[in-house]
């Protein structure tokens, strides 16, 4: 089945990690006068195909202007691990609320493939979080991942974030069971409390669908 969808319950967010803040924000500083960083990580329950565990880490240490991005990706599906992937970005800020950025992406599962990366971060107007995100693989296989959020506050600390990402890629991976074009997409609304600026349980309700010669039953 190409369509699905199901809740998730955040049971713990990382102590460092550190809710979102505007560009230019001051988030931490441990390092010095010009060093901060921005780590934000999730860890949620899927209550799906027999429960699934996922991750989603996304952060940076460095100044106003250069900075080193850490961002990771996972799955546990049945007690397997489904989907796991790493990236370290350089990034640059060329605007208030941009940033571009270049780097590697390593696969570890499904199967290990090494991509170069490169996009933009930053606010799009109406506060909308925005990632894009270009990949070219080791083997030369063409991929693009945007992603898009927005906070909307319901009160100071009870916050709901409406958000969705999109794949493509520019031919098929078999391998993969990933069709060449808009491969899948996800619609997803997250209400989380802000319980302090580093801890905000959560619950998400998500939406996924394969598309086009994509394989929905297939890791992507």
């Amino acid at each position: 089945m190409k369509g699905l969808a199901f809740l998730s319950f955040a049971i713990l967010l990382v102590p460092l990690a550190i809710a979102r803040a505007e560009p230019g924000d001051v988030v931490a500083m441990d390092h010095g006068p010009d060093v901060f960083r921005k780590i934000v990580t999730e860890v949620g329950y899927a209550a799906r195909d027999g429960g699934q565990w996922r991750w989603h880490a996304d952060g940076w240490i460095g100044g106003d202007v250069e900075r080193v991005w850490i961002r990771s990706i996972g799955k546990v599906e049945d007690g397997d691990m489904e989907k796991a992937e790493l990236q370290i970005l350089y990034g640059r800020n060329v605007h208030p609320f941009w940033d571009v950025l270049t780097g590697v992406r390593q696969d570890l599962e499904p199967d290990r493939k090494t991509w170069a990366a490169a996009g933009v971060t930053g606010l799009a107007p109406y506060f909308f979080e925005t990632d894009v995100t270009a990949f070219l693989s080791e083997d030369g296989e063409g991929a693009l991942r945007l992603e898009q959020s927005l906070d909307i506050l319901i009160t100071q600390k009870l916050i709901a974030e409406p958000h969705v990402e999109l794949n493509a890629y520019a031919q098929d991976m078999p391998e993969r069971g990933i069709g060449a074009g808009i491969s899948d997409v996800e619609l997803g609304l997250q209400l989380r409390y802000e319980i302090t600026r580093k801890f905000a349980p959560y619950a998400a309700l998500t939406w996924e669908r394969a598309l086009g010669a994509t394989d929905g039953s297939e890791p992507h």
